[in-house]
């Protein structure tokens, strides 16, 4: 699975220029974007997991803390492969130049 982010570096970046978003909130846009593009409903989701709508709507809205195996479920229920990748982060933000003196 490639991590398809919807949001610029630009717009991602913040404190010594690493991305805001956490590693949840990405597996989640993930988890949302493959079900968009191949039409899968939550309801459908829920029914291969064998839980609720209302359980996948909680996993979905990455107000709690995603598991492994909890997003082991998810794939598999998705007929789904997950792949992860590891790089270092390069796109950091650039620190802004210092003043020229007496403009400081």
């Amino acid at each position: 699975m490639v991590f398809r982010t919807r949001r610029s570096n630009a717009e991602a970046a913040g404190h010594l220029g690493y991305p805001q978003s956490s590693l949840t909130d990405t597996v989640i846009n993930e988890v949302v974007w493959y079900m968009r593009e191949n039409g899968i409903q939550r309801s459908h989701l829920a029914d291969k997991m064998n839980v609720s709508p209302g359980r996948v709507s909680q996993i979905l809205s990455g107000g709690e803390n995603l598991t492994l195996k909890t997003l082991d479920a998810v794939v598999v229920a998705l007929g789904a492969r997950l792949e992860v990748q590891m790089h270092p982060w390069t796109d950091r933000v650039p620190p802004a130049p210092p003043a020229p003196p007496g403009l400081a």
